[in-house]
């Protein structure tokens, strides 16, 4: 079984290897008891998600000690209000996908088409705010609400207006598989319209 440590240098190489992010920025975190481990700032800007193990910053949930970390992820503060309002999200990913970002630049949200994601229902898009602002924080924590099973259970997403998506739930592999999913979603949204 991996650390924290070592799933999120894997899932972060993965989702670049699989066209999940871009280099805009996307962060990974869990959750280890009343610790956050989360990637740093630029993990794919100035590294592409080639991290050391060192690099990975990690602080307790509670208190403002991860705020004042020099390479804390600037998406951070919704980590923190997300582990703070669901005791249930073990893992996080905030992504930039390929596919997603067309309904995020709509601010349209994302029906499910398909079997696979059937059981996450129709991903709706949370309030706007300025990125990296603690009202983006309390946005996605807001539209996160009411989803305290599905994280629990396996994982619950978010959309972003012009930014992205975030998804949390029980732990890294299946908030991976959440994402990969929707992504997948959103592409058959689009294909289908060029069948048309």
């Amino acid at each position: 079984m991996k650390t924290p440590v070592e799933e999120i240098l894997y899932f972060g190489r993965r989702m670049t290897e699989r066209w999940i992010n871009n280099t805009a920025g996307g962060n990974i975190s869990v959750r280890a008891d009343d610790e956050m481990f989360i990637s740093p700032r630029f993990a794919d800007y100035q590294w592409g998600w080639q991290l050391e193990p060192e690099q990975i910053v990690s602080g307790p949930i509670e208190g403002d000690a991860l705020l004042s970390h020099p390479a804390f992820s600037r998406e951070g503060k919704a980590h923190l209000g997300i582990y703070h309002s669901f005791p249930e999200a073990q893992a996080i990913i905030h992504a930039h996908p390929h596919f997603i970002m067309p309904f995020c630049a709509a601010d349209k949200p994302i029906e499910s088409t398909i079997d696979a994601t059937d059981m996450f229902g129709t991903i709706e898009q949370a309030d706007y705010a300025i990125p990296n602002t603690q009202e983006l924080a309390d946005n996605i924590v807001a539209g996160l609400r009411g989803k305290n099973k599905l994280m629990a259970e396996y994982a619950a997403a978010i959309l972003l207006p012009r930014h992205g998506i975030f998804v949390a739930g029980k732990d890294l592999y299946a908030v991976y598989d959440t994402l990969v999913k929707i992504n997948m979603n959103a592409w058959c949204i689009i294909a289908q319209k060029m069948l048309d």
